[in-house]
């Protein structure tokens, strides 16, 4: 989408060292299925919003090692001062290296849950391997910013919702990947012009402080930014004192109505957004303006915002920056990619892998796993269940395992629906898959959100949503285990 040249590099060096290692052992072509998944539901939420997979289609096209790359490699060093890489025939290998992997992934915009595949890469074992760290990279930052806004849209209901991030946000593609996530996840316009240029996204913005304090009185300011663009003003009104900023704002106003144009409204940026959004109102309306909006922002996120919500603050507009591009008390989405079967070649028997742990959280599911999701017959979300695809579902009965072992469910067939949430991607390398507008993918994030309205509480843990693992699964897990 934005990146047009291989980013095979962008990776961590074990990645290479271990692909080195399967190469000299002769494992490289050995067929492999990775997934890639969260173990637990960011912001101590219940659930996440999948997010960043065209980004993952995109460095998957273009999946190659250049000259250049191969070049760099060679200038690596082990601990003896020789060659990190020291047979020429890996650097012609990954030369010759192209794409060839199955991939199946959840799409952008669904409502996920803990430990259910976002992706699914089958294939040679040194590409899946060489993939993790770049799409761990992308997928555990978008769905992680795209979860954030769908939270904050939670708590602001219907109101117009803007990212304003770009100056606070992780560098140049930080900034662009998180208005991009925020988009999807339920803002309606950004502050950062090149996304609009490049994702379509609506731009929103007027003047800062600077605008102000660049004139001899905060009047003469406003009146000149009216005469200049009147039909974008929206005028920030706390650079000295608010309230008096609220008057002078009603007085250009005035003057802007008397030659045919309405003020778009004002916003406030500092101080106790509850009694000065009252003033405010109450000014506005009282001169005649009571269509001017109030915009607001300073370091909102889901909480302040519920606050302000739930004291009948008259806010219009939110604007939110930092926390939501950064993921405010939440550094990363914590996701893992993780070898759950191998085969020497494309017609060898599975073995499928389980990684143990004395952490019952990061203990692995094995075998090629499919996420089915169950509806009663009123299309209400009953649970999510893994099933090996090598499995064949047999009877008129779905037997599920929660994915404690605690209880067991029985879904007749005749009375659930199901849907698959991994779809096809690339076979063999090929792209298969249409990538939709991000007006789809957000589209289909609100469809989510009507099914999850339980899930959607920013604070309740009493709606976790089931995760159940097929009966064959189960008994296949345990096998590994050793249960």
């Amino acid at each position: 989408m934005i990146f047009e040249k291989s980013l095979a590099l962008l990776t961590d060096l074990y990645q290479l060292t271990m692909c080195y290692g399967y190469f000299q052992s002769d494992r490289h072509n050995m067929q492999s299925v990775f997934h890639l998944f969260f173990r637990e539901n960011p912001f101590k939420g219940n659930y996440a919003v999948a997010c960043g997979l065209q980004y993952a289609i995109n460095v998957m096209k273009r999946f190659y090692f250049t000259i250049d790359d191969i070049n760099y490699l060679r200038t690596l060093k082990g601990a003896d001062g020789k060659p990190l890489f020291a047979d020429e025939l890996f650097f012609d290998y990954l030369a010759q290296m192209r794409f060839e992997c199955d991939v199946d992934a959840v799409e952008e915009g669904r409502i996920v849950f803990p430990h259910t595949p976002l992706l699914r890469i089958k294939g040679p074992l040194i590409q899946c391997q060489l993939l993790e760290s770049i799409l761990l990279n992308v997928i555990n930052f978008q769905s992680l910013i795209a979860t954030k806004a769908s939270r904050i849209r939670t708590a602001i209901g219907d109101d117009p919702l803007l990212e304003f991030g770009l100056r606070r946000a992780q560098g140049i593609d930080g900034a662009l990947t998180a208005t991009r996530a925020s988009y999807i996840g339920g803002c309606d316009g950004t502050s950062n012009v090149l996304s609009g240029k490049l994702l379509g996204i609506p731009t929103r913005g007027t003047h800062a402080h600077s605008w102000v304090m660049s004139f001899d009185s905060e009047l003469e300011s406003f009146e000149t930014y009216a005469q200049a663009m009147p039909n974008n003003c929206i005028f920030l009104v706390d650079t000295y004192n608010t309230l008096e900023g609220v008057d002078n704002a009603i007085k250009t106003a005035t003057k802007m109505r008397e030659r045919g144009h309405d003020v778009l409204g004002i916003r406030l940026d500092s101080g106790d957004l509850l009694q000065l959004s009252r003033a405010a109102r109450e000014k506005l309306d009282a001169a005649g303006f009571k269509q001017a909006k109030i915009v607001a922002s300073n370091d909102l996120d889901e909480y302040r915002i519920r606050e302000l919500k739930n004291a009948g603050a008259p806010i219009d507009v939110w604007g939110v920056g930092t926390r939501l591009v950064t993921g405010g008390e939440q550094a990363a989405l914590g996701g893992v990619y993780k070898l759950s079967g191998i085969r020497s070649n494309r017609k060898a028997p599975w073995n499928f892998k389980v990684k143990k742990s004395e952490d019952a959280i990061k203990v692995s599911n094995p075998g090629i796993l499919q996420t089915k999701r169950f509806y009663d017959l009123q299309g209400r979300p009953l649970c999510d269940a893994l099933h090996n695809t090598q499995d064949r579902h047999e009877g008129h009965t779905h037997k599920l395992i929660t994915y404690d072992g605690q209880n067991r469910f029985q879904y007749p067939e005749k009375e659930v629906t199901c849907e698959d949430l991994l779809v096809p991607i690339f076979k063999r390398g090929n792209l298969v898959y249409t990538t939709p507008t991000l007006a789809a993918s957000k589209e289909k994030l609100e469809t989510d959100r009507e099914r999850f309205i339980d899930q959607l509480q920013l604070d309740s843990t009493e709606h976790r949503y089931p995760l159940c693992l097929e009966s064959k699964l189960f008994k296949l897990k345990q096998e590994l285990l050793g249960n």
